[in-house]
């Protein structure tokens, strides 16, 4: 027997998957330029319609299979295919380009769309950067459908197996043959990618993220999917077989009890009510936020709009989706981050020079201040939109006073002119503060006296303190969520709302990790918000906890003097409430 080998990933899709490897080797994307005459182009422009055509009609085709097989809120991801076949910007541009290069339309079409990949590619936030590969999906279906290119190889597999490959679109992991797909494992990917938001819904434990599997492996290996942990393990032993038998049983019992905690609230075993709520990016998944049983939407990231159309929304657009959301979502409230644009999130309709660190370059509420006309449009929609009675607003990277006064200026003139034109809005909608930024952290006492709450993004709070690029292989082990001066900033920030009679919440990955849901109710958070997802099982241990045992832990840390002593501790309690969340 072969000896047992352990390659870590990204867990990407839960669930454990046992069987024969199948390695997928993608074909070269790379696509023959030649030239035509003046009198073909006629000729490619009808050979290009008829794709489009073509293409449009296997997106149906995959939305409609999508839908019957897991529901019509999984088949919207393919709403964004089909806005890449009738972008008509993009059409104009590849007409105009064949006009003037004299070249076949496969080539002009994969020089245009490779434009707009690569701009999407640059982009820091990874789930607007995977929409990239919505686009490389796509254009891979087009080209395949100018050249007369039947489906992928692996689609027609008729035996049970893993696949394995460099990278999986959503339409591969819609079209395969799910009978016998067990799991899959990927070089690439992340746990925000299409692919991956799929996998989950179609229960198909995948592992992404394993850099070279594809070279590492051959078809017909013996490999074990473990997409709790991100693990996957070629040549198991009996021992991992039998372990792994074990959690398959535990794991489908915790899935039923989580189900059932849907309609209950969570609340401390000593009855202190924490807001559990939820973060999202589309308003599609409104339905994913109601049906897990969260309260309402911490973090509305509103970056979408901006950076997935051919112009900058309108004010009116705007006010139609946050009305929309805010209604869907009543009487829970409804959490809209202004937006985060700029720096290395940035809109094709606005000019930027380049930033040599666009992490701490021209982005969100210091984008806005000089981008008024932007900023007012979204604010004036906010405000609009805020009659529905359940909306709050707060200001991402804030870095001190400065900030947030000249934000609620605006806001001001925004309510004003609205006055003047005869406008509904709710005077008194609740404005706070992202804390991201260590100052502002530090002077969170000054900052509580002028906003109505404080949502903590810990993402870029640990990487902003400790200064490490959390997406940077060299340093991301620093990344550190329990160092002793990350834990004292977020009590210091904690101290400094309630002090100051405001609510504070946390809506970055630390809420939705278990393994600190002690440690963050120790520090005093009134409202954790997460991935819909994640939000029963933070419910589970919410409810698993004391407030006293949670404070004894604060004070416990407090004493504490590196990491891996604190994130101990908390695992210690966590362990002792609810072990079998932790797998």
């Amino acid at each position: 027997m072969s000896e047992e080998k352990r390659l870590r990933g990204v867990a990407a899709a839960p669930g454990i998957a046992i069987g024969l490897s199948y390695v997928f080797t993608l074909e070269s994307d790379d696509v023959m330029r030649y030239p035509i005459t003046p009198g073909q182009i006629t000729d490619e422009i009808a050979r290009f319609e008829s794709a489009l055509i073509q293409t449009r009609i296997q997106i149906l085709e995959m939305q409609q299979q999508i839908a019957e097989a897991i529901g019509a809120k999984d088949a919207g991801i393919f709403d964004a295919h089909l806005l890449v076949v009738e972008d008509q910007s993009l059409i104009d541009e590849v007409l105009r380009k064949l006009e003037a290069d004299h070249c076949n339309v496969e080539f002009v079409f994969q020089e245009v769309a490779n434009r707009f990949i690569a701009s999407l590619s640059k982009i820091d936030d990874p789930y607007l950067r995977e929409r990239a590969l919505d686009i490389q999906d796509v254009t891979r279906r087009v080209i395949r459908n100018l050249q007369g290119k039947e489906a992928r190889p692996f689609l027609s597999v008729e035996e049970p197996h893993i696949l394995i490959a460099h990278n999986l679109t959503p339409s591969d992991t819609a079209t395969m043959n799910r009978e016998q797909v067990r799991g899959f494992a990927l070089d690439l990917g992340s746990r925000t990618s299409h692919t991956a938001i799929m996998a989950r819904s179609l229960g198909i434990p995948s592992v992404v993220g394993l850099h070279n599997v594809t070279e590492l492996l051959t078809s017909g290996s013996n490999v074990l999917i473990d997409g709790y942990n991100g693990l996957l393990i070629v040549d198991p032993s009996e021992e991992t077989l039998r372990a792994y038998r074990e959690i398959e049983r535990r794991q489908g019992a915790l899935t039923e009890q989580l189900v059932r905690l849907r309609e209950t609230k969570s609340t401390t075993r000593d009855g202190k009510h924490i807001v559990l709520s939820a973060n999202i990016e589309l308003p599609e998944e409104v339905e994913s936020v109601l049906g897990q049983g969260a309260e309402g939407v911490g973090l509305y990231r509103t970056e979408f709009l901006y950076l997935n159309q051919s112009t900058l929304p309108t004010e009116e657009e705007q006010f139609e989706i946050y009305r929309s959301v805010a209604q869907r979502l009543a009487p829970h409230p409804l959490i809209i981050r202004t937006l985060d644009l700029g720096g290395d999130k940035i809109s094709d309709n606005i000019e930027n020079g380049d930033e040599m660190n666009p992490f701490l370059g021209w982005r969100a509420i210091r984008f806005c201040l000089e981008n008024l006309d932007i900023f007012k449009a979204q604010l004036r929609a906010i405000l609009r939109a805020s009659v529905a009675g359940n909306v709050k607003m707060m200001f991402p990277m804030i870095s001190g006073l400065d900030e947030v006064r000249s934000g609620l200026a605006v806001v001001a003139e925004c309510k004003e002119e609205l006055r003047r034109e005869g406008r509904v809005f709710a005077d008194d909608l609740e404005i706070g503060a992202m804390i991201e930024i260590p100052t502002a952290a530090i002077v969170a006492d000054l900052l509580a006296r002028e906003v109505d709450f404080f949502s903590i993004g810990t993402n870029d709070l640990i990487q902003y303190a400790v200064a490490i690029d959390r997406t940077n292989e060299r340093v991301a082990h620093l990344y550190e969520p329990t160092h002793p001066g990350v834990v004292r900033l977020l009590k210091m920030v904690a101290d400094a709302a309630h002090a100051h009679d405001i609510w504070v919440g946390v809506c970055g990955e630390m809420a939705g990790e278990v393994l600190f849901t002690p440690l963050l109710l120790g520090l005093g958070m009134d409202e954790l918000s997460a991935g819909a997802s994640l939000v029963p099982r933070v419910k589970s241990a919410v409810q698993s906890l004391t407030m006293t045992e949670c404070e004894r832990l604060l004070e416990e840390v407090l004493q504490l003097d590196t990491p891996s002593a604190v994130l101990a501790r908390c695992t210690e309690l966590a362990q002792k409430n609810y072990p079998e969340l932790l797998n």
